[in-house]
Protein backbone atom coordinates (compact mmCIF):
# COMPACT_ATOMS: atom_id res chain seq x y z
CA UNK A 1 0.00 0.00 0.00
CA UNK A 2 1.17 3.20 -1.23
CA UNK A 3 2.24 5.72 1.95
CA UNK A 4 1.44 9.19 1.24
CA UNK A 5 3.45 10.69 3.56
CA UNK A 6 6.73 9.68 2.25
CA UNK A 7 5.86 12.78 -0.59
CA UNK A 8 7.71 14.57 1.75
CA UNK A 9 10.85 12.90 2.18
CA UNK A 10 12.37 15.28 -0.19
CA UNK A 11 11.85 18.00 2.07
CA UNK A 12 14.49 16.74 4.39
CA UNK A 13 17.59 16.49 2.76
CA UNK A 14 19.42 14.30 5.56
CA UNK A 15 17.24 11.23 4.20
CA UNK A 16 18.86 11.50 0.61
CA UNK A 17 21.68 9.84 2.57
CA UNK A 18 20.69 8.31 6.15
CA UNK A 19 18.61 6.43 7.80
CA UNK A 20 17.09 8.37 9.99
CA UNK A 21 15.83 6.90 13.24
CA UNK A 22 16.66 9.82 15.81
CA UNK A 23 13.65 12.38 15.66
CA UNK A 24 12.87 11.85 19.13
CA UNK A 25 16.78 13.30 20.18
CA UNK A 26 16.86 15.59 17.03
CA UNK A 27 14.24 16.26 14.42
CA UNK A 28 15.29 16.05 10.38
CA UNK A 29 16.32 19.39 9.34
CA UNK A 30 13.37 20.66 6.75
CA UNK A 31 15.15 21.97 3.53
CA UNK A 32 13.20 25.68 3.96
CA UNK A 33 15.38 26.35 7.24
CA UNK A 34 18.31 26.86 5.27
CA UNK A 35 16.28 29.59 3.25
CA UNK A 36 15.11 30.93 6.92
CA UNK A 37 18.62 31.20 8.25
CA UNK A 38 19.81 33.39 5.17
CA UNK A 39 16.89 35.69 5.74
CA UNK A 40 17.90 36.34 9.32
CA UNK A 41 21.93 37.14 8.26
CA UNK A 42 20.83 39.15 5.64
CA UNK A 43 18.10 40.90 7.90
CA UNK A 44 20.92 41.61 10.03
CA UNK A 45 23.51 42.69 7.55
CA UNK A 46 20.79 44.84 5.70
CA UNK A 47 19.50 46.31 8.65
CA UNK A 48 21.03 46.58 11.56
CA UNK A 49 19.69 47.61 14.74
CA UNK A 50 16.30 48.81 12.86
CA UNK A 51 15.94 44.71 12.56
CA UNK A 52 14.36 44.68 16.22
CA UNK A 53 12.01 47.10 15.29
CA UNK A 54 10.92 45.49 12.18
CA UNK A 55 11.46 41.92 12.63
CA UNK A 56 12.78 40.15 15.67
CA UNK A 57 11.24 42.46 18.99
CA UNK A 58 8.20 40.12 18.68
CA UNK A 59 9.36 36.78 17.44
CA UNK A 60 8.94 35.09 20.48
CA UNK A 61 5.31 35.42 21.03
CA UNK A 62 4.68 35.36 17.21
CA UNK A 63 6.73 32.11 16.64
CA UNK A 64 4.31 31.51 19.66
CA UNK A 65 1.29 31.81 17.47
CA UNK A 66 2.49 29.15 14.80
CA UNK A 67 3.41 26.43 17.79
CA UNK A 68 -0.11 27.49 19.48
CA UNK A 69 -2.80 25.00 16.85
CA UNK A 70 -0.04 22.17 17.91
CA UNK A 71 -1.35 22.35 21.66
CA UNK A 72 -5.14 23.39 21.42
CA UNK A 73 -4.13 27.20 22.44
CA UNK A 74 -4.85 30.53 21.13
CA UNK A 75 -3.07 33.49 19.86
CA UNK A 76 -0.84 35.40 22.48
CA UNK A 77 -0.99 32.51 25.05
CA UNK A 78 2.72 30.85 23.51
CA UNK A 79 5.81 31.86 24.44
CA UNK A 80 9.33 30.97 23.17
CA UNK A 81 12.47 30.34 25.26
CA UNK A 82 16.03 28.43 24.90
CA UNK A 83 15.16 25.12 26.82
CA UNK A 84 12.84 23.17 29.23
CA UNK A 85 15.05 23.42 32.40
CA UNK A 86 14.64 27.72 31.77
CA UNK A 87 11.13 27.49 31.57
CA UNK A 88 10.41 25.13 34.61
CA UNK A 89 12.59 27.83 36.53
CA UNK A 90 10.67 30.12 35.39
CA UNK A 91 7.43 28.41 36.04
CA UNK A 92 8.90 27.74 39.83
CA UNK A 93 10.28 31.38 40.16
CA UNK A 94 6.37 31.75 40.34
CA UNK A 95 6.49 29.55 43.42
CA UNK A 96 7.44 29.24 46.82
CA UNK A 97 5.61 26.65 49.73
CA UNK A 98 3.46 28.14 52.00
CA UNK A 99 2.18 25.77 55.17
CA UNK A 100 1.26 22.17 55.01
CA UNK A 101 1.53 22.81 50.67
CA UNK A 102 4.99 21.51 50.82
CA UNK A 103 5.30 18.93 48.09
CA UNK A 104 6.58 18.30 44.98
CA UNK A 105 5.38 15.14 43.41
CA UNK A 106 7.26 14.13 40.06
CA UNK A 107 8.13 10.57 38.70
CA UNK A 108 11.45 9.16 39.24
CA UNK A 109 11.63 8.47 34.88
CA UNK A 110 11.68 12.17 34.67
CA UNK A 111 14.37 14.23 32.46
CA UNK A 112 17.37 14.62 34.54
CA UNK A 113 17.67 18.27 33.90
CA UNK A 114 14.28 18.88 35.33
CA UNK A 115 15.35 15.89 38.45
CA UNK A 116 18.31 17.95 39.10
CA UNK A 117 16.49 21.79 39.43
CA UNK A 118 13.32 20.45 41.28
CA UNK A 119 15.60 18.67 43.73
CA UNK A 120 17.87 21.85 43.99
CA UNK A 121 14.85 24.03 44.44
CA UNK A 122 13.25 21.97 46.97
CA UNK A 123 15.95 21.65 49.14
CA UNK A 124 16.31 25.21 49.14
CA UNK A 125 12.89 25.56 49.92
CA UNK A 126 12.88 23.42 52.55
CA UNK A 127 9.58 21.39 50.36
CA UNK A 128 9.52 17.59 50.41
CA UNK A 129 10.29 15.77 46.88
CA UNK A 130 8.45 12.95 46.63
CA UNK A 131 9.97 10.55 43.10
CA UNK A 132 7.20 8.05 42.36
CA UNK A 133 8.99 5.15 41.59
CA UNK A 134 8.96 2.81 38.49
CA UNK A 135 8.82 -1.13 39.00
CA UNK A 136 10.27 -1.91 35.74
CA UNK A 137 11.62 1.18 34.29
CA UNK A 138 9.27 1.39 31.68
CA UNK A 139 6.19 3.20 33.04
CA UNK A 140 4.77 4.75 36.35
CA UNK A 141 1.97 3.00 37.85
CA UNK A 142 -1.15 5.16 38.28
CA UNK A 143 -2.65 4.30 41.52
CA UNK A 144 0.77 5.47 42.91
CA UNK A 145 1.11 8.59 41.55
CA UNK A 146 -2.12 9.71 42.55
CA UNK A 147 -1.90 7.89 45.69
CA UNK A 148 1.00 10.53 45.99
CA UNK A 149 -1.06 13.70 45.10
CA UNK A 150 -2.38 14.89 48.49
CA UNK A 151 -3.16 18.29 50.35
CA UNK A 152 0.14 19.01 50.78
CA UNK A 153 1.07 19.36 46.98
CA UNK A 154 2.21 22.20 45.77
CA UNK A 155 3.15 21.08 42.15
CA UNK A 156 3.48 18.04 39.89
CA UNK A 157 6.04 18.40 37.39
CA UNK A 158 5.31 15.76 35.03
CA UNK A 159 6.60 14.55 32.12
CA UNK A 160 3.79 12.88 29.02
CA UNK A 161 5.86 10.52 27.22
CA UNK A 162 8.58 9.26 29.62
CA UNK A 163 11.83 9.84 27.46
CA UNK A 164 13.50 6.12 27.76
CA UNK A 165 11.25 3.68 27.26
CA UNK A 166 7.90 6.12 25.60
CA UNK A 167 5.34 5.39 28.14
CA UNK A 168 2.35 7.68 27.42
CA UNK A 169 1.39 8.83 31.32
CA UNK A 170 -2.34 9.74 32.36
CA UNK A 171 -2.19 13.26 31.89
CA UNK A 172 -5.48 14.22 32.40
CA UNK A 173 -6.63 11.74 35.44
CA UNK A 174 -3.02 13.08 37.17
CA UNK A 175 -3.91 16.79 36.49
CA UNK A 176 -7.40 16.13 37.79
CA UNK A 177 -6.56 14.34 40.94
CA UNK A 178 -4.09 17.45 40.95
CA UNK A 179 -6.71 20.14 40.74
CA UNK A 180 -9.00 18.29 43.33
CA UNK A 181 -6.53 18.53 46.30
CA UNK A 182 -5.52 22.10 44.94
CA UNK A 183 -1.93 21.82 43.09
CA UNK A 184 -0.97 23.05 39.71
CA UNK A 185 0.52 20.43 37.31
CA UNK A 186 3.56 21.60 34.67
CA UNK A 187 3.29 18.73 32.03
CA UNK A 188 6.39 18.37 29.79
CA UNK A 189 5.38 17.43 26.41
CA UNK A 190 8.50 17.62 24.75
CA UNK A 191 8.58 14.12 23.59
CA UNK A 192 4.39 14.27 22.51
CA UNK A 193 4.44 17.49 20.68
CA UNK A 194 4.17 16.66 17.27
CA UNK A 195 3.81 12.80 17.17
CA UNK A 196 1.06 12.54 19.41
CA UNK A 197 -2.58 14.84 19.97
CA UNK A 198 -1.80 17.54 22.63
CA UNK A 199 -4.69 19.41 23.29
CA UNK A 200 -4.43 22.02 26.66
CA UNK A 201 -8.14 22.75 26.56
CA UNK A 202 -9.21 18.77 27.10
CA UNK A 203 -6.15 18.21 29.38
CA UNK A 204 -7.03 21.18 31.36
CA UNK A 205 -3.19 21.64 31.83
CA UNK A 206 -1.64 24.85 34.01
CA UNK A 207 1.21 24.72 32.76
CA UNK A 208 2.79 22.86 29.29
CA UNK A 209 6.28 23.16 28.07
CA UNK A 210 7.87 21.37 24.83
CA UNK A 211 10.06 22.31 22.22
CA UNK A 212 10.70 22.17 17.98
CA UNK A 213 13.73 20.18 18.60
CA UNK A 214 12.49 16.94 18.48
CA UNK A 215 8.88 15.79 16.58
CA UNK A 216 8.52 19.00 15.25
CA UNK A 217 11.57 19.44 13.45
CA UNK A 218 12.52 22.79 14.05
CA UNK A 219 16.19 22.62 15.77
CA UNK A 220 17.66 23.70 19.08
CA UNK A 221 16.88 26.87 21.23
CA UNK A 222 13.11 26.08 20.22
CA UNK A 223 11.47 25.93 23.67
CA UNK A 224 7.50 26.83 23.96
CA UNK A 225 5.81 27.59 27.00
CA UNK A 226 1.73 27.60 27.59
CA UNK A 227 0.59 28.78 30.94
CA UNK A 228 -3.27 28.76 31.10
CA UNK A 229 -5.19 32.33 30.41
CA UNK A 230 -6.41 32.52 33.94
CA UNK A 231 -3.58 31.35 35.93
CA UNK A 232 -1.33 33.69 33.70
CA UNK A 233 -2.61 36.54 34.70
CA UNK A 234 -1.60 35.54 38.94
CA UNK A 235 1.58 34.61 38.41
CA UNK A 236 4.38 36.53 38.60
CA UNK A 237 7.82 35.12 37.95
CA UNK A 238 10.73 36.23 39.81
CA UNK A 239 12.71 34.71 37.04
CA UNK A 240 12.24 37.67 34.85
CA UNK A 241 13.57 40.69 32.59
CA UNK A 242 12.91 43.51 30.68
CA UNK A 243 11.14 41.88 27.98
CA UNK A 244 8.09 40.77 30.04
CA UNK A 245 7.67 44.10 31.23
CA UNK A 246 4.56 46.39 29.95
CA UNK A 247 6.96 49.33 29.00
CA UNK A 248 10.11 47.77 28.30
CA UNK A 249 11.81 51.02 26.48
CA UNK A 250 11.02 53.25 29.47
CA UNK A 251 14.37 51.51 31.19
CA UNK A 252 12.49 51.73 34.44
CA UNK A 253 14.63 50.52 36.94
CA UNK A 254 11.39 50.13 39.58
CA UNK A 255 9.04 46.90 40.28
CA UNK A 256 8.06 45.31 36.91
CA UNK A 257 4.51 45.97 35.30
CA UNK A 258 4.19 42.49 33.87
CA UNK A 259 2.85 42.08 29.87
CA UNK A 260 -0.93 40.61 30.09
CA UNK A 261 0.03 38.13 27.45
CA UNK A 262 2.74 35.13 27.27
CA UNK A 263 5.63 37.28 27.00
CA UNK A 264 5.22 38.15 30.87
CA UNK A 265 7.22 34.54 30.65
CA UNK A 266 9.69 36.48 28.95
CA UNK A 267 12.80 37.24 30.63
CA UNK A 268 16.74 38.74 28.56
CA UNK A 269 17.31 38.81 24.91
CA UNK A 270 15.98 36.34 22.46
CA UNK A 271 18.03 34.05 20.16
CA UNK A 272 16.94 35.63 17.59
CA UNK A 273 18.42 32.72 14.87
CA UNK A 274 16.76 29.88 16.68
CA UNK A 275 13.29 31.58 16.27
CA UNK A 276 14.02 31.84 12.84
CA UNK A 277 15.10 28.08 12.31
CA UNK A 278 12.32 27.04 14.71
CA UNK A 279 8.80 28.02 12.36
CA UNK A 280 9.68 25.31 9.21
CA UNK A 281 9.24 21.99 10.88
CA UNK A 282 6.00 22.99 12.70
CA UNK A 283 4.39 24.24 9.65
CA UNK A 284 5.10 20.87 7.79
CA UNK A 285 3.69 19.06 10.71
CA UNK A 286 0.76 21.30 10.81
CA UNK A 287 0.06 20.68 6.96
CA UNK A 288 1.07 16.70 7.31
CA UNK A 289 -1.30 16.66 10.79
CA UNK A 290 -1.26 15.44 13.89
CA UNK A 291 -3.74 12.36 13.66
CA UNK A 292 -1.94 11.21 10.53
CA UNK A 293 1.63 11.27 11.96
CA UNK A 294 0.06 9.51 14.54
CA UNK A 295 -2.11 6.72 12.75
CA UNK A 296 1.72 5.83 10.86
CA UNK A 297 3.35 6.54 14.26
CA UNK A 298 1.06 3.27 15.55
CA UNK A 299 1.71 0.88 12.75
CA UNK A 300 5.34 1.62 12.21
CA UNK A 301 6.08 0.71 15.91
CA UNK A 302 3.77 -1.88 15.82
CA UNK A 303 5.91 -2.90 13.19
CA UNK A 304 9.15 -2.59 14.88
CA UNK A 305 8.14 -4.26 17.99
CA UNK A 306 7.12 -7.85 16.25
CA UNK A 307 10.24 -7.49 14.07
CA UNK A 308 12.25 -7.13 17.58
CA UNK A 309 10.56 -10.40 18.43
CA UNK A 310 10.99 -11.94 15.84
CA UNK A 311 14.52 -11.13 16.24
CA UNK A 312 15.33 -12.56 19.25
CA UNK A 313 15.43 -8.65 20.47
CA UNK A 314 14.20 -7.46 23.86
CA UNK A 315 11.48 -4.71 23.82
CA UNK A 316 11.51 -1.93 26.68
CA UNK A 317 8.44 0.16 25.35
CA UNK A 318 5.11 -0.42 26.10
CA UNK A 319 3.10 -3.00 23.56
CA UNK A 320 0.14 -1.39 24.25
CA UNK A 321 -0.31 1.10 21.46
CA UNK A 322 -2.97 3.70 23.81
CA UNK A 323 0.28 3.77 26.48
CA UNK A 324 3.19 4.03 23.50
CA UNK A 325 4.57 7.19 21.96
CA UNK A 326 6.74 7.58 19.12
CA UNK A 327 10.07 5.72 19.99
CA UNK A 328 10.75 1.71 20.31
CA UNK A 329 13.52 0.61 22.82
CA UNK A 330 15.80 -2.24 22.11
CA UNK A 331 17.39 -3.33 24.72
CA UNK A 332 20.46 -5.85 23.29
CA UNK A 333 23.71 -7.00 25.24
CA UNK A 334 26.54 -4.44 24.53
CA UNK A 335 23.68 -1.38 23.38
CA UNK A 336 26.37 1.05 23.41
CA UNK A 337 28.37 -0.50 20.98
CA UNK A 338 25.50 -1.89 18.91
CA UNK A 339 24.10 1.47 18.60
CA UNK A 340 27.49 3.09 17.28
CA UNK A 341 27.96 0.70 14.60
CA UNK A 342 24.54 0.73 13.34
CA UNK A 343 25.55 4.78 13.07
CA UNK A 344 28.60 3.92 11.19
CA UNK A 345 26.22 1.86 9.03
CA UNK A 346 24.06 4.99 8.31
CA UNK A 347 21.52 4.14 10.20
CA UNK A 348 21.46 7.30 12.83
CA UNK A 349 19.89 5.76 16.80
CA UNK A 350 20.54 7.00 20.19
CA UNK A 351 21.63 4.57 22.86
CA UNK A 352 20.35 5.51 26.68
CA UNK A 353 21.95 3.84 29.50
CA UNK A 354 19.59 1.66 31.65
CA UNK A 355 17.19 1.28 28.93
CA UNK A 356 19.00 0.46 25.44
CA UNK A 357 18.49 1.36 21.88
CA UNK A 358 15.98 4.24 21.01
CA UNK A 359 14.37 3.66 17.36
CA UNK A 360 12.28 6.34 16.37
CA UNK A 361 10.16 6.85 13.24
CA UNK A 362 8.77 9.47 11.44
CA UNK A 363 6.06 10.47 9.29
CA UNK A 364 8.86 10.58 7.00
CA UNK A 365 10.45 7.38 7.58
CA UNK A 366 9.53 3.99 5.29
CA UNK A 367 8.97 0.38 6.43
CA UNK A 368 11.44 -0.61 4.22
CA UNK A 369 13.98 1.41 6.57
CA UNK A 370 12.38 -0.20 9.55
CA UNK A 371 12.73 -3.54 8.39
CA UNK A 372 16.76 -3.03 7.49
CA UNK A 373 17.27 -1.43 11.41
CA UNK A 374 16.16 -4.56 13.02
CA UNK A 375 18.31 -6.82 10.24
CA UNK A 376 21.04 -4.54 11.26
CA UNK A 377 20.76 -5.09 14.59
CA UNK A 378 20.45 -8.48 14.64
CA UNK A 379 23.31 -8.77 12.70
CA UNK A 380 25.88 -6.79 14.86
CA UNK A 381 24.24 -8.60 17.89
CA UNK A 382 24.76 -12.12 16.28
CA UNK A 383 28.48 -10.67 15.30
CA UNK A 384 29.73 -9.73 18.43
CA UNK A 385 27.95 -12.63 19.89
CA UNK A 386 30.08 -15.02 17.47
CA UNK A 387 33.22 -12.89 18.25
CA UNK A 388 32.82 -13.33 22.33
CA UNK A 389 32.60 -16.89 21.53
CA UNK A 390 35.34 -17.21 19.61
CA UNK A 391 37.49 -15.26 21.91
CA UNK A 392 36.31 -17.61 24.90
CA UNK A 393 37.03 -20.75 22.65
CA UNK A 394 40.79 -19.38 22.44
CA UNK A 395 41.31 -18.52 26.16
CA UNK A 396 40.44 -22.12 26.82
CA UNK A 397 42.24 -23.69 23.61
Amino acid sequence: MKDPLLSWRKEFPILQSKTYFISNSLGAMPRAVLRRLQEYAETWSTKGVKAWADEWWDMPIRVGDSIAPLIGAGNGEVSMHPNITTMESIILSCFEPKGKRNKIVCEELNFPSVLYLYRKWAKRHRCRLHLVKSQDGIRVDLVKFLRAIDETTLLVPISHVLFKSAFIQDAKTIIQKAHKVGAKVVLDAYQSVGIIPVDVEELGVDVLVGGVLKWLCGGPGGAFLYVRPDLAKKLKPSFTGWLAHKRPFDFDTGNIEYNEDASRFLNGTPAIPALYAAESGPKIIREVGIQNIREKSLRQTDLLIKLADNAGLSVMSPREPECRGGTVTISVPHAYEVSQELIARGILVDYRKGAGIRIAPHFYNSDEEIRLAIEQMRDIHETKAYEKQKRRKSIVT
